[in-house]
């Protein structure tokens, strides 16, 4: 998943959960404490929010002293869980979607990180032996155009110790979609522990091998390659495999250096593109500060005519203003891909640009704007979040007053 993606569904998870934290301000709050039974009638808005039964229990009289006093401790209780709410909105929406705090997704911070697993040493289908595993580990899953990708794996026992290991057979399988398994195009792969093809540490125990699809005729088209082991560890057989996700197509090329100019108390960085291929471009970039602590991961994700564009990453002044970085910037590990909706592989890759694409120029913090990023949905939010609370303060007010004659 994309962090665009993850960062999109992250925050659409995020609103059900406010809106499930919204439910329980409504709610009872248990068995334990009686619905409330108000001693005059309750105005419409009260009973939009509160349910019907706040209205027909206006029929019930005068409370006694012990109702009034559970019904104080239920609307307060309503009263704390609403103020929760508002403010915990308030505080995760304070920043735009495309702009947020790199310490949010720590997974995200460094793109170039292999992927490591761990995995018990065995054929399938046979008992797991104790105390023996494999380490497996790949640089990259998606891959467009000449990029390779490493791959390595290892044998240790249960305190973590290496041991020896031979790969006896490793194969690189097309899967595309739709194609029969007899056209499948396979090919051997090497696998080495002497410092060379992928391989970073002669002689550690760590067999790697580097897989490169459009030189090793697994390139035709768009597909799934999976790289199958079967291995060996003293008298344990075993087996292991990589999956990668491939593209030949070459949807967009970068197209010139970084732009940076200051919008609206924010600091836009445009990033031009040359669109070969119409659609939806999905961008993400790391921002780091002078000293090199992360500061933000920006995206963009719009849809793009074929021609001359611009990936445009914003980053937004308030998130400037309250983390305080020093300039100047550096923009980073900029991942770009055309989304291909309902198609396997899901995404056409723009060639990867690791490591610094561009710094930015020195700029005073007051040149940032503090303003809260705001939209119509979050204006409605907020308004909605606000109303519970003055709905469940008045209700308490009104029920800490004494009660009359």
């Amino acid at each position: 998943m994309t962090p665009a993606r993850a960062a999109t569904l992250a925050l659409g998870l995020l609103a059900l959960a406010w809106l499930g934290w919204r439910s329980l301000v409504l709610a009872e709050p248990g068995p334990a404490i009686e619905a409330p039974v108000p001693a005059r009638p309750v105005a419409p808005a009260a009973v939009a929010a509160f349910g019907p039964g706040a209205a027909a229990s206006a029929q019930r009289g005068p409370l006694t002293p012990a109702e009034r006093q559970r019904q104080q401790a239920l609307w307060q209780q309503r009263l704390q869980r609403a103020s929760e709410v508002l403010q915990a909105y308030r505080w995760a929406t304070r920043y735009p979607h495309e702009a947020r705090p790199l310490t949010e997704q720590p997974d995200q911070i460094d793109p170039q990180q292999p992927i490591v697993e761990d995995r018990p040493l065995r054929l399938p289908g046979q008992p797991v032996v104790p105390g023996l595993f494999l380490r497996t580990a790949q640089d990259k899953v998606h891959l467009q155009g000449d990029e390779t990708v490493t791959v390595s794996v290892s044998a240790h026992d249960g305190e973590g110790r290496t041991l020896p290991l031979q790969v006896t057979r490793a194969q690189a399988e097309a899967q595309a979609a739709g194609q029969p398994v007899s056209d499948r195009p396979r090919v051997p792969v090497a696998f080495n522990d002497q410092g060379t093809g992928g391989d970073a540490l002669a002689g550690d125990g760590v067999l790697s091998a580097r897989l490169q699809p459009a030189r090793q005729g697994l390139a035709s088209q768009a597909s799934m390659i999976r790289l199958s082991l079967a291995l060996q560890s003293g008298e344990q057989p075993g087996f292991a495999y990589f999956d990668v996700v491939y593209s030949p197509e070459v949807p967009a090329t970068w197209a010139g250096a970084v732009r940076e100019r200051l919008a609206d108390g924010s600091l836009l960085l445009e990033l031009p593109v040359q669109v070969n291929t119409a659609g939806r471009y999905v961008v993400a970039g790391r921002i780091d500060d002078a000293d090199g602590r992360p500061l933000a991961l920006l995206s963009f994700n719009e849809e793009l005519a074929v021609g001359p564009q611009m990936f445009r990453l914003n980053l937004f002044g308030k998130l400037v203003r309250d983390l305080q970085p020093r300039f100047p910037l550096r923009l980073r590990d900029v991942e770009a891909f055309l989304l291909k909706a309902d198609q396997f592989p899901d995404r056409a890759l723009l060639a990867r640009r690791p490591g610094t694409v561009h710094q930015t120029a020195r700029y005073p913090l007051a040149s940032f704007s503090p303003a809260e990023w705001t939209s119509e949905e979050r204006r409605r939010y907020l308004a909605e979040y606000e109303r519970d609370v003055r709905l469940a303060q008045a209700e308490r007010d009104r029920l800490l007053q004494p009660a009359g004659p």
